[in-house]
């Protein structure tokens, strides 16, 4: 089944008479079980194009199906209820909380979802490896273990997608892998679907299929070899 079907994609900004063509004419579809890179250079439009996806962002033409409902047909609530129920993201900079620990940072992602249980909170904290660290700040965790915690947040709410825009792109290398080895392992054990945004082509190896964007459009969309 298609979680994501865009077809004839576009999006424009315009500053004053100025109109920048920031996606041009995109077509693909994302199916249940996939982990999905889109990998290209700064100023190819990957971002923007999971903003839009993600429904960070409008549009300007085209069409965008999540979960075989058309994008611009939600409601700000349904937007919002999508957003934090059946859509996880996981960004660059992990976000937390800094006056609130571990615990509590999953704790309020979980009270603006699905209102989880002490138990199952940290069940989700022992699957990314942070159970033991429940009750520590984030000052004085590492950024690979702040980021374990973001993607645990992702996660409580059981998303149906996770979006991970540059997730390793403030992690040193030994720290970075340990990360894609997890999204790897959400993937391949837990049939979690992915979309993750990339400059670097390294990271794309962890994925089933990349899309290779450049100048706001897709010009390569290829199968990895697992």
């Amino acid at each position: 089944m298609n979680q994501i079907k865009v077809s004839n994609l576009t999006k424009n900004y315009q500053t004053g008479k100025v109109v920048y063509e920031v996606l041009k004419g995109i077509d693909f579809s994302i199916d249940d079980g996939e982990f999905v890179s889109i990998c290209g250079p700064s100023g190819s439009g990957k971002t923007t194009l999971l903003y839009v996806l993600g429904g960070l962002e409008p549009y300007t033409s085209g069409s965008i199906s999540v979960f075989e409902k058309e994008l611009n047909t939600y409601t700000d609530s349904q937007l919002a209820k999508m957003r934090s129920q059946d859509i996880g993201f996981v960004f660059q900079f992990y976000n937390l909380i800094p006056n609130l620990t571990v615990y509590e940072n999953i704790m309020l992602s979980s009270v603006l979802g699905q209102n989880k249980s002490k138990d199952e909170i940290l069940h989700v904290l022992d699957s990314v490896g942070m159970k033991d660290y429940h009750t520590y700040y984030p000052s004085q965790l590492s950024g690979g273990m702040q980021q374990r915690v973001a993607i645990a947040r992702c996660l409580i709410n059981e998303p149906k997608i996770i979006f991970a825009d540059e997730p390793i792109g403030s992690l040193d290398h030994k720290n970075g892998i340990a990360i894609m080895e997890l999204f790897k392992e959400l993937n391949q054990k837990h049939h979690k679907t992915i979309l993750m945004v990339t400059h670097n082509e390294d990271t794309t190896i962890y994925g089933t299929r990349t899309l290779h964007m450049l100048d706001g459009k897709v010009i390569m969309d290829e199968k990895n070899n697992q």
